[in-house]
């Protein structure tokens, strides 16, 4: 005797899953990855990864390949400018954006449109809020695209 089970509680194939844009925050700071990491992640729109050493700032990128990289320009030894110039010189990564992220600005410069070696900025200190709003700017198109159909939907269509 054969019986088909069907299991709707199972978890989506991985293909399905829906995977959040991945966002590095690059700073010598631990308070403020971890606090800005923890808050990214509790509005269930992104993964976040953090790297407090500039000088491995590169290689976390590598690895982790972020949608977005948030990166501070005042660090000790390696700055921000540095590991922005090592990312975008490396083939797998030259298309990720890099938002700096920094105290030696006014809230005004940076809402002014102004770049800093090309790349946007946001200033120190920064509210969730405009932090989200400053990434979803920057975001390329790609890493906003959701898988629509769920794997409910397929095990309905399967059973018509």
């Amino acid at each position: 005797m054969n019986k088909i089970i069907e299991a709707d509680f199972l978890p989506p194939a991985v293909e399905e899953a829906k995977e959040k844009p991945r966002i590095l925050i690059i700073d010598d700071n631990r308070d403020f990855t971890y606090s800005a990491k923890v808050a990214l992640e509790r509005t269930g729109r992104y993964s976040v990864w953090e790297e407090n050493e500039p000088a491995r700032a590169h290689q976390t990128a590598q690895r982790v390949k972020p949608d977005l990289i948030l990166l501070d320009i005042a660090m000790p030894e390696t700055d921000g400018g540095e590991v922005a110039a090592r990312i975008e010189s490396d083939l797998t990564l030259d298309r990720t954006p890099v938002v700096f992220l920094t105290a030696l600005v006014t809230k005004a410069e940076a809402r002014s449109g102004l770049r800093i070696q090309g790349h946007p900025f946001l200033a120190k200190p920064i509210s969730i809020p405009e932090l989200v709003a400053g990434i979803e700017r920057n975001l390329p198109a790609h890493a906003n695209v959701q898988l629509t159909t769920s794997h409910y939907d397929k095990q309905r269509e399967i059973r018509r």
